[in-house]
């Protein structure tokens, strides 16, 4: 699978689709300004959109300490982050699409959203909070300080997606899976279920995971930073609890590879776990929470642990760079597009009904053999990929987001952009359409024996049907992708992401429970 793709390949270090939102103050929708709908979607690999939207104004809540109700702007833009519930809610904001109360926080630009890692700016939705910095002031005595705007960053817990799905990619993530205990089954699986998404919750709002001094204290000083964690189960857990006759046709075992070579012991699992904040130590803060929530039910399977550019790093919201030095993810769908809903998410009359607002989930561990990719000279690189390394255009001509030509031909008659090419074996034209998004990170895990990177890309491709996403797209990059000269997939995963949690519900109580 390849880690620089267009539309739906396997392997882009982006962002996730956006929903556009007003900013503070007005209701229009800040423009995706030098593109057109056909331009977006046929952008080529690195992106997710790309987008360069300006700055917005974060927004502190009405009852936050100290502000008596007026507004106060932060500097730098907004890397604000609803987080993801995109059902064509062209002009809403992020409190209407979450359910959230009244002053719940500046809106987000669409484009933003989809720009990922790779946005700089600051914070996203700017809540109230008793958690962090601000309950650690109190409780010293002194004023409450104003959190810094990448700190103050809220991503709602509720909504009809779960959050990390469509929230821009945080600087620092964790993945990893659970198997239940021998005599844990689905009465103590529902339990910690019902124990996680209580943590989750509470950490994503700023607050400690639960109530008391039980608190390891690790992010005491951060407010929630875009803290997400997103939930999802694997093939393994329905039989383990019992319920195999509700397991879903989509988490049918995926087909070997030629090109894979797979630990198992850092494959698969009975629960999967995705984290992802702006902050290393709120992020740090959530995996522990939730690994002791899990004694006695369930133990950690494998662990990973991945990074993205941090908000603020560019000058201005940039498509985010893989450890190859691509531009990655410039061609991801769009919530613009008419079909992203049915591509990405289980619509409400899916089936298994459990499922309406879910998505799968395909995690592949995917070193990258870049000892040997950087002694190519750039213009292999860039025959290999099919781009421009500089600034991501097209070998064909144009921009980064111009539509590859791969028809025109070169003075010497052959294709300008070769057969093998990443982004025409990756086309939407030669894949019958399918389609993914794709919300990565990438990781170094140190050096081999051998003195090589042990590095690339933790590839996440979330999809409605992975045997209409994934799969057919995997298969062709296996046949005939240059990049896949330079890559190694290790380790890999399917889960059911189930739909997020109304308020009062944790995540999987419509399958635990119905």
């Amino acid at each position: 699978m390849s880690t620089h793709s267009d539309k739906h390949t396997a392997g882009d270090t982006t962002g996730d689709g956006a929903v556009p939102a007003p900013a503070p103050g007005g209701g229009k929708k800040t423009p995706r300004a030098g593109r057109s709908a056909k331009t977006r979607r046929t952008g080529g690999p690195g992106s997710a959109g790309g987008g360069k939207p300006g700055a917005q104004r974060a927004t502190a809540p009405d009852d936050a300490p100290g502000t008596a109700g007026t507004t106060r702007r932060r500097p730098g833009a907004q890397r604000g982050a609803p987080d993801g519930h995109a059902e064509g809610t062209a002009g809403k904001t992020a409190a209407q699409q979450h359910g959230a109360g009244a002053g719940s926080g500046a809106g987000v630009s669409r484009r933003r959203l989809l720009g990922g890692a790779s946005a700089a700016g600051a914070a996203g939705l700017v809540l109230g909070g008793a958690g962090g910095a601000w309950a650690h002031s109190a409780a010293q005595g002194d004023p409450p300080p104003a959190l810094s705007s990448l700190g103050s960053s809220r991503v709602p817990f509720h909504g009809t997606h779960q959050a990390g799905i469509l929230t821009p990619a945080q600087a620092h993530g964790h993945l990893l899976a659970f198997d239940l205990v021998p005599d844990a089954g689905r009465k103590q699986a529902a339990a910690l279920l019902r124990r996680w998404s209580d943590a989750a919750r509470r950490m994503m709002a700023g607050q400690p995971p639960r109530d008391g001094d039980q608190d390891t204290g690790i992010a005491l000083d951060a407010g929630p930073a875009s803290l997400t964690v997103t939930f999802g189960f694997g093939r393994s857990f329905f039989t383990r609890t019992g319920m195999k006759d509700r397991l879903p046709e989509q988490l049918a075992p995926l087909p070997d590879f030629s090109a894979d070579a797979l630990d198992k012991k850092r494959s698969d699992g009975d629960l999967w776990v995705q984290i992802g904040a702006d902050d290393a130590l709120v992020a740090f803060h959530a995996l522990r929470a939730l690994q002791r929530e899990a004694a006695g039910t369930a133990r950690v399977r494998w662990q990973m642990t991945g990074f993205n550019r941090s908000p603020g790093a560019t000058d201005r919201p940039r498509t985010t760079r893989n450890l190859m030095g691509q531009l990655d993810g410039t061609n991801n769908p769009s919530p613009d597009d008419d079909d992203f809903t049915e591509r990405v998410f289980v619509p409400s009359s899916g089936e298994p009904s459990w499922m309406a607002g879910g998505s799968y989930v395909v995690q592949r561990r995917i070193r990258m053999l870049l000892d040997t990719w950087d002694k190519q000279s750039l213009k292999e690189q860039e025959k290999v990929v099919g781009r421009r390394k500089s600034n991501g255009a097209p070998l064909s001509g144009g921009d980064e987001h111009t539509a590859p030509d791969l028809e025109k031909r070169g003075a010497d008659g052959l294709p300008v952009i070769a057969a093998n090419a990443h982004i025409r074996v990756a086309a939407p034209e030669t894949n019958g359409g399918a389609a993914m998004l794709r919300r990565p990170f990438s990781f170094h895990d140190g050096f081999r024996d051998d003195g090589s990177p042990d590095a690339g890309l933790l590839f996440l491709a979330w999809q409605a049907d992975p045997l209409r996403g994934f799969v057919p797209v995997q298969r062709k990059l296996d046949r005939g992708d240059a990049l896949s000269a330079f890559l190694r997939h290790e380790a890999s995963g399917l889960f059911a992401v189930p739909g997020g949690p109304a308020e009062g519900e944790y995540v999987g109580q419509r399958l635990l429970e119905g």
